[in-house]
């Protein structure tokens, strides 16, 4: 049964997941995300500098400091994080034409931009509303990534559009062909969300918005913790970079969460009552501790391994466990495909999981606000990210005992095996050499 189980992950599940995370779209919207990473985490370092994590009376220089210069801290954090979705929109469109080699990236990226501004951006009083340019526009934003280069390789495959002659300069050439593919949006999206404005009062983006809200709130459990984790886990164990796949499916709905937070967090809410708790840095600091399937606690234990192997994959593995890269000891080991440590590697982060999410949900630490970047020490980030709540350092550190508990049995066994080995080995080397010597 055991074996049927891993060839099953190896031979089926394996492959399928390649095909997955190699699919255009996938790999357009995780680019995307990927590119506006910078612009997220500047802006909400800038939301934590703004709002200290103190009681409102509080006199210390950081408060101070904050409530004098509110505005000018917040307006970076509005044109970065509070408008997250235009670099989106304008990175999907950019990727995805990309893949289709007869398109012009800039100009798809460009038309993207374009396209979820007139659908996004109502003009309110001579001002262009930007309501809908955070979280909330993330799905419209994503649709429109994925809709603009569609529709232009359609027109381009079936040779719609504009053809001026060779001899016409060629950046000229390119900008006139894009008139019928900004004319095709103009004639479907603009009525579509015209239409939809007239009989629900909501415009797309609202609208977009109230349909995925269930999906929205079932991200938002530990049910979703649990199912993420466990399929990134399995995917990573059979080879496959499984926080790529689940990111590209995940990724929106987390930072909508965040959003959430963030917003809630402007308005007074306290931090332990935010609304919201699945975001990234609950994976990245809380459960991850030290890289995929928490690995810093195994790091700790090869180095005071007796096999010699183990013991210089963890001193190798430390410095880069420290700041969440894990490659060292999930190669190295390898944990990678290896049937002993299968059952720790899916299970330790479940765990940690469940522990932190109990953490957040009786109200132990502030909720997430904020994103620090994935090679940040696992409890710098985990307080950084819940705007410094020093409660966040002792769940990691509870998370790392947990694991390093989880994986000993486990360990020990690799051990053994690994020391019968090299003691086999030592054995067969040193008769090589007295069989040299003797006459």
């Amino acid at each position: 049964m055991k074996n049927k189980i891993f060839s099953f992950l190896e031979n089926t599940l394996a492959p399928l997941a390649g095909k997955v995370g190699a699919q255009r779209h996938v790999m357009a919207i995780r680019d995307a995300f990927i590119g506006a990473i910078p612009f997220i985490i500047v802006g909400s370092f800038l939301l934590v500098v703004a709002y200290p994590p103190f009681e409102k009376t509080s006199t210390n220089l950081w408060s101070t400091f904050a409530a004098n210069y509110k505005e000018q801290i917040m307006l970076p954090f509005h044109y970065t994080m509070g408008i997250m979705t235009l670099w989106i929109v304008s990175g999907l469109g950019y990727n995805l034409a990309r893949n289709y080699k007869t398109l012009n990236p800039h100009l798809a990226s460009l038309l993207s931009l374009s396209t979820f501004l007139l659908v996004a951006a109502p003009m309110g009083d001579g001002f262009i509303l930007t309501n809908n340019m955070g979280g909330k526009g993330i799905f419209t934003a994503m649709l429109i990534g994925i809709y603009v280069p569609e529709m232009m390789n359609f027109l381009h495959k079936y040779n719609i559009g504009l053809k001026l002659p060779q001899q016409v300069p060629e950046k000229i050439r390119q900008s006139f062909e894009l008139l019928i593919p900004v004319l095709v949006v103009v004639i479907t999206i603009y009525p579509l969300n015209l239409f939809i404005y007239n009989e629900t009062g909501f415009i797309l983006p609202e609208a977009i918005m109230e349909l995925f809200k269930p999906l929205v709130s079932a991200s938002d459990s530990l049910g979703a913790v649990l199912l993420v984790t466990f399929i990134a886990q399995v995917l990573w164990w059979a080879g496959v970079h499984g926080a790529a796949i689940t990111g590209g499916i995940i990724t929106p709905f987390l930072l909508s969460n965040l959003t959430v937070n963030q917003q809630a967090l402007a308005q007074g809410v306290p931090g332990t009552e935010l609304p919201t708790i699945f975001a990234q840095p609950l994976i990245d600091f809380f459960i991850q501790v030290g890289g995929s399937g928490a690995t810093i606690a195994l790091v700790l234990l090869f180095i005071r391994s007796r096999s010699q192997h183990l013991r210089a994959i963890g001193k190798m593995s430390l410095i880069p466990g420290v700041f969440n890269i894990n490659e060292p000891v999930s190669f190295g080991t390898p944990i990678v495909m290896n049937p002993t440590f299968f059952i720790p590697w899916v299970l330790a982060p479940q765990i940690c999981g469940v522990i932190t999410w109990f953490s957040f949900k009786f109200e132990l630490l502030n909720r997430i606000v904020a994103i620090p970047p994935w090679t940040t020490p696992a409890p710098i980030g985990a307080m950084w990210a819940t705007n410094w709540s020093v409660q966040a350092f002792f769940v990691v550190m509870i998370n790392l005992v947990v694991a390093g508990i989880i994986y000993y049995p486990f360990f020990k066994m690799y051990e053994k095996q690994l020391m019968d080995e090299e003691k086999a080995k030592l054995y067969n080397e040193n008769n090589m050499e007295v069989n040299e010597l003797l006459p």
